[in-house]
């Protein structure tokens, strides 16, 4: 395994990645909240991508994994300005953006801030909005009293420890919600979930679906997969919606 390299954002941001050289459209894995690029689906699509001689970036937001940064400190702002950063400075061409949970939504800012530069997309458990529609939205008075209070509150996780959630991160979401007004996807696009996610309602899917407008757009339903959606099956799915995608261009 190569040892990643990193780039400093136009922002100041240190950031880790790792790149794979070969042929376009390049492929470009975006991933979720609190996640890194070490995570089964970033490195099954790197492997993926050296045997197939295709382009391919992953990397870290500040923050996250191995980069530079606290990720208390982070919203969704900054990770969108890391993505943004890392795709111009990166990748040449148009690429077809990969994201997973968070990730579905950075690369749906993606596609607002450099249309230009998106082949197509393919979103798993795609969490656009969810700073509002499910963390605000299921605060309850004293958790938003203490966040307004002390600038942060913990969430339980089915992790390691609990999310540190910040003042800054609600507000700042705010600015950067995709599904109040049409989502405009004018190139090959895939959604793919799980029927049993426990992180993001199906019902997410169905409002991104609805939002978005486009020529060539699908949602896949996969049966009693989880928000993971990381098991050899749906890495298999993820490969065949890069694939479509690509037939699609």
């Amino acid at each position: 395994m190569s040892e990643a390299q990193y780039l400093t954002t136009p922002q100041g941001r240190r950031i880790a990645y790792h790149k794979t050289d070969g042929a376009g459209p390049g492929v470009v894995f975006l991933g979720g909240f609190k996640s890194d690029m070490e995570g089964s689906k970033a490195v099954y699509l790197e492997d993926w991508a050296k045997r197939e001689g295709r382009a391919y970036l992953r990397l870290d937001y500040s923050g996250h994994g191995i980069s530079d940064g606290a990720f208390t400190d982070g919203c969704i702002g900054d990770w969108a300005e890391d993505a943004a950063a890392a795709i111009d400075q990166l990748t040449d061409g148009p690429q077809i953006l990969v994201g997973s949970s968070m990730g579905g939504w950075i690369s749906l800012l993606m596609t607002k801030r450099m249309p230009d530069r998106i082949a197509g997309l393919v979103t798993i458990a795609a969490a656009p909005d969810f700073t509002e529609d499910s963390m605000w939205a299921g605060f309850d008075n004293a958790q938003r009293a203490a966040l307004e209070a002390d600038g942060q509150i913990a969430l339980p996780s089915d992790y390691d420890e609990p999310y540190i959630i910040t003042k800054r991160l609600i507000e700042d979401g705010r600015n950067q919600l995709v599904l109040r007004e049409p989502v405009n996807l004018p190139f090959p696009t895939r959604f793919l979930i799980g029927t049993a996610d426990e992180a993001v309602d199906l019902s997410v899917a169905y409002r991104l679906l609805d939002r978005a407008e486009g020529p060539d757009i699908r949602l896949t339903l996969v049966k009693n997969k989880d928000h993971r959606f990381s098991d050899p099956e749906c890495l298999t799915l993820i490969k065949e919606a890069i694939l479509q995608v690509s037939a699609a261009i």
